[in-house]
């Protein structure tokens, strides 16, 4: 199948063709020994980081790559279309808009340099409570001001990649919420060294998920963080947060491109390879229609990444745009996913055609990083004027 690369620049086309040629070097083969033991892929994100396509957003000065967001989308979206999983390593690109613009130039010097070698992994976005689930502003983590260091107490849930990671950003509460006069005020963001968080009260609890996707309960117990690992101002972490919201949208909407376009070619691949009743069955419409309706929504989805990732690049706000594409996404990768297992039948559940691996990976995205039903409520109210329905 004709991989389409309307609208890209020669170096967007060439980007694409060195992280397809890079991932060809770890094939599905590769990707279900992993899923089989539930490990990490060292060797891959290894290998990406060494070809400088995690530091894609890290500026040239600091030793990165210095491209847009657009770019970083492409490097992600190819890595699920060849049939890998970017959720690995992917926090480390939608987390560094926090660093970047609201970071410290002494943060930036300190830290992004050893990003972009490699010598140290930002991985790990501690956000969301046991409590609080989406509602961001009810968590109630709290970090106490103690001469130079933030004291730590609280829990955090589904916080991903902490065992991978030596860095945190992680959201707190440094005003209790019945002190402030917004709900959205005495947030603060802190840069956490989780190499000594781990020996010094930080408890991680693994939590077995259907995936592969190495996820954590976090108990911080009088956790200290030195003062100068504050992100920005205190109690304005919220909305730092939030500027860094629409591109993990962007970026998450791009993953599940990957994956739509990964199920539309498995199953075009195997529809005309399969022959049943002396003809292939993608002859049949039952067969060739579905899966030209999945094409279908992951182009439009496309469309929408891509002006949600040129409004970002070009320094708008694309609320609506990123969520709408996040959304989008998500839901034409799981009806491409579906199609796939169809056209596969009973072979589609088994592990050696990667279907079902790929079928659980594409479902997450469903309820996550942030559930479709708060996407239609932010379009419901934010976009249409509409009351708020929850």
């Amino acid at each position: 199948m004709q991989y389409s690369e309307y609208g890209l620049s020669d170096d967007q086309k060439a980007l694409c063709a060195g992280v397809r040629a890079l991932c060809a070097k770890y094939p599905e083969t590769y990707w279900q020994a992993l899923d089989d033991k539930m490990e990490y892929p060292y060797e891959f994100v290894d290998a990406l980081t060494q070809g400088g396509y995690l530091s894609a957003l890290i500026p040239e000065t600091y030793g990165g790559l210095g491209l847009k967001i657009k770019d970083a989308c492409l490097i992600l979206e190819e890595i699920h279309r060849s049939g890998g999983n970017a959720a690995a390593c992917h926090a480390q690109m939608y987390i560094m808009g926090t660093m970047l613009r609201h970071g410290s130039e002494e943060q930036k010097r300190q830290y992004l340099p050893g990003i972009a070698k490699g010598e140290l992994r930002l991985q790990a976005f501690g956000v969301t409570e046991p409590d609080a689930g989406s509602d961001t502003l009810s968590i109630s983590t709290k970090a106490e001001k103690k001469g130079n260091r933030y004291v730590v107490n609280g829990r955090k849930v589904f916080i991903s990649r902490v065992l991978q990671s030596d860095l945190m950003t992680l959201l707190c509460r440094t005003t209790p919420l019945e002190k402030v006069q917004k709900r959205t005020d005495g947030l603060s963001v802190l840069l956490v060294d989780l190499r000594e968080a781990r020996k010094n009260g930080l408890t991680v609890n693994p939590i077995k998920i259907m995936l592969n996707h190495h996820t954590n309960e976090l108990i911080f117990e009088n956790v200290e963080v030195p003062t100068e690992n504050l992100i920005g101002e205190e109690g304005k972490g919220f909305r730092y947060i939030l500027s860094g919201m629409n591109a993990e949208r962007i970026l998450v909407a791009s993953e599940t491109i990957g994956d739509g376009r990964y199920f539309v070619e498995k199953a075009t691949t195997y529809a005309n390879q399969r022959v049943v009743f002396d003809h292939p069955i993608s002859k049949n419409q039952g067969i060739q229609f579905p899966i030209a309706r999945a094409y279908c929504a992951v182009e439009a989805a496309r469309l929408m990444r891509d002006k949600a990732a040129e409004m970002f690049d070009a320094g708008e706000n694309p609320g609506e745009q990123a969520n709408m594409a996040k959304l989008l996404g998500s839901e034409s990768a799981w009806q491409a996913a579906n199609v796939a297992m169809d056209t596969y039948g009973g072979y589609g559940v088994t592990s050696e055609y990667h279907i079902e691996r790929k079928f659980r990976e594409a479902r997450l995205y469903q309820v996550a990083p942030v559930s479709n039903n708060m996407v239609l409520n932010f379009v419901g109210q934010n976009v249409l004027g509409m009351p708020r329905s929850y």
